[in-house]
């Protein structure tokens, strides 16, 4: 099965991430945490913060894909990448474009803070129970929509963010390099293909 690396041609007008959205299964397997008003209490208000806070995009994680012709392949993302397409989005001021299933255009979701895990253990997302590798972008994201937040966050509905945007195929990824990062069935499907290849030339 291909792997394909993503990247971002900064040449290309509508290159980047144009929105953030809220699903029930992100690609990446990464839910988010929604903190609530255990975690701070504003003054006199008793109030929920509101916030939504996860990974947005993972380095080097293979997410499936299935083309229009039923074609199936991996697709991930280097850090490299993920910086620049971070960096992109909130020069653009996307920080309020956000989706529901990336079908809905939501309003009142802001992307209130932005950044790079540089140590897995000292990262505030562990705080939170996250454990996320180097190179991660994550992000927290404010909730001043009603319907959202009753309907949809506290329900369980949404579990996680998915990525809006587009990038360019760069080249085939060495199977090596994404291995550990697979599953126990992907991995043993490409031992049975190495073994039947090796067969078939040793004939």
């Amino acid at each position: 099965m291909k792997i394909i690396e993503l990247i971002l041609d900064e040449d290309q007008e509508d290159a980047g991430i144009d929105a953030i959205s809220i699903v029930e299964s992100p690609a990446i397997e990464s839910d988010f945490v929604a903190l609530n008003n255990q975690e701070i209490k504003l003054a006199e208000i008793d109030k929920e913060k509101r916030i939504l806070l996860g990974a947005l995009l993972i380095p080097n994680k293979p997410i499936y894909r299935k083309g229009a012709e039923g074609d199936e392949y991996y697709i991930f993302f280097s850090k490299d990448t993920i910086v620049k397409a971070s960096q992109m989005y909130l020069k653009k001021g996307y920080q309020n474009n956000s989706t529901l299933e990336h079908d809905q255009t939501l309003s009142g979701l802001t992307l209130v803070e932005s950044w790079i895990v540089e140590d897995e253990v000292q990262d505030k997302s562990r705080k939170y129970g996250l454990n996320v590798p180097v190179g991660t972008w994550m992000g927290a994201v404010k909730v001043n929509n009603e319907e959202i937040w009753q309907e949809y966050v506290k329900t369980d509905k949404v579990k996680g963010f998915s990525i809006e945007g587009y990038f360019a195929d760069k080249m085939e990824r060495p199977k090596e390099s994404v291995q550990e990062d697979l599953s126990k069935e992907d991995k043993i499907l490409n031992k049975i293909k190495e073994i039947l290849t090796a067969d078939i030339n040793e004939k």
